[in-house]
């Protein structure tokens, strides 16, 4: 992508090493700061990656992300269709909602997410695991949900319908499964994207909150030019 934010975050970390400490190594700060949580919760995320805009920031004061995988979900379900399961997510989140699943073995796959479809890799673990489909089934139903091929996607709900019948799992709970996977789908996010833009975000935060001298001196430099 060309990130300018990388370039801000070189030029902290070399005014950081000149001036306070030369052996500051970014890639070995924790991912458990609670700190840098409080500032994501609190919405103080003007220069963090990916969270700048007011609708974020509205949306990290209701979720009150306290763990990294709160942060990488935020990134998926920011988006058009996703957007509207980010109540859910957050009240289940706060013990408000009960978290379910329609099979005890769904647990394990979107136990991270309290029970909601966030990312397109839990679709293609579900297929697999459910429905019995291969891995590379799994990922041409992916391909196809992102493209939005609907005869595709009619074709594979009807696999995916007799697949789960055939390992043992009641057909009328199974298309109940579908029915949630397929709105989702269409506007899915995938996961290894979401957590690499979850870490760019973090150590930017990590840097507003522990040096924010240097990290906003490196941001108001990036964007001299722009008055």
């Amino acid at each position: 992508l060309g990130l300018r934010t990388l370039t801000v975050l070189a030029d902290a970390v070399a005014s950081i090493r000149a001036t306070e400490d030369p052996d500051f190594d970014l890639e070995a700060v924790p991912f458990d700061d609670p700190e840098v949580y409080t500032l994501f919760s609190a919405g103080d995320t003007d220069g963090v990656f990916q969270f700048e805009s007011s609708g974020m920031k509205e949306v990290l004061r209701k979720v009150q992300p306290r763990v990294f995988t709160d942060i990488a979900a935020l990134n998926a379900l920011y988006r058009p269709g996703p957007m509207a399961f980010i109540d859910d997510y957050s009240e289940r989140k706060h013990d408000r909602r009960a978290i379910t699943y329609i099979f005890p073995e769904l647990e394990e796959i979107l136990g991270e997410t309290y029970g909601i479809i966030v990312y397109q890799e839990q679709v293609m673990r579900i297929a697999v695991e459910i429905a019995g489909f291969s891995m590379a089934k799994a990922d041409m139903l992916r391909k196809a949900m992102g493209k939005k091929k609907q005869e595709i996607i009619d074709r594979e709900g009807q696999n995916f319908i007799a697949g789960g019948v055939a390992n043992g799992f009641p057909e009328d709970k199974v298309r109940r499964l579908w029915d949630q996977i397929v709105p989702f789908a269409k506007y899915g996010f995938n996961k290894s994207h979401s957590v690499a833009y979850a870490h760019v975000a973090y150590l930017t935060a990590y840097l507003k909150t522990h040096h924010p001298a240097h990290f906003m001196a490196a941001m108001l430099t990036s964007e001299a030019a722009n008055t």
